[in-house]
C-alpha cells in the first residue's frame, strides 16, 4: 500500500509547484523519515519496509523543496515589483508636477 503513496507522490513531479500542498508533502516526508528509522530499530529489521519509507521520505523531501523554492521565488518577485512600483511612482509624480507647471504657465 505504501508503494502507492510513493508512486502518487512521484506522479506529482509533473504538477506545478503552486498546486502542491506543503503540509501534505511535509507529512509524507516526516512519516517516511520516522518509519525508516523505526525499521532499523525493530528486530528483526525489515529492509523492504525501510526501503518504501525511505522512498516516501525522498519523494516528500523533493516536493517540499520544490514548494519552498516556488514560494521564495514569489516573494522575490513581489519585492522586485514593489521596488519597480516605487520608481514608477516617483517618475509619475515628477511628470505630474511638470504637467501642473505647464498648465499654470
Amino acid at each position: 500500500m505504501k508503494w502507492g503513496l510513493v508512486i502518487a507522490g512521484a506522479s506529482d513531479f509533473a504538477r506545478p509547484a503552486e498546486q502542491l500542498s506543503l503540509s501534505q508533502n511535509a507529512a509524507l516526508m516526516s512519516t517516511g523519515a520516522i518509519w525508516t528509522r523505526w525499521c532499523f530499530i525493530i528486530r528483526p529489521q525489515n529492509m523492504f519496509l525501510a526501503a518504501v519509507n525511505f522512498f516516501l521520505f525522498m519523494v516528500g523531501a523533493t516536493q517540499v523543496g520544490r514548494i519552498l523554492l516556488y514560494q521564495r521565488s514569489l516573494k522575490q518577485a513581489e519585492g522586485q515589483l514593489k521596488s519597480e512600483g516605487k520608481v514608477l511612482k516617483s517618475e509619475l509624480k515628477d511628470v505630474a508636477e511638470k504637467a501642473e507647471k505647464t498648465v499654470k504657465a
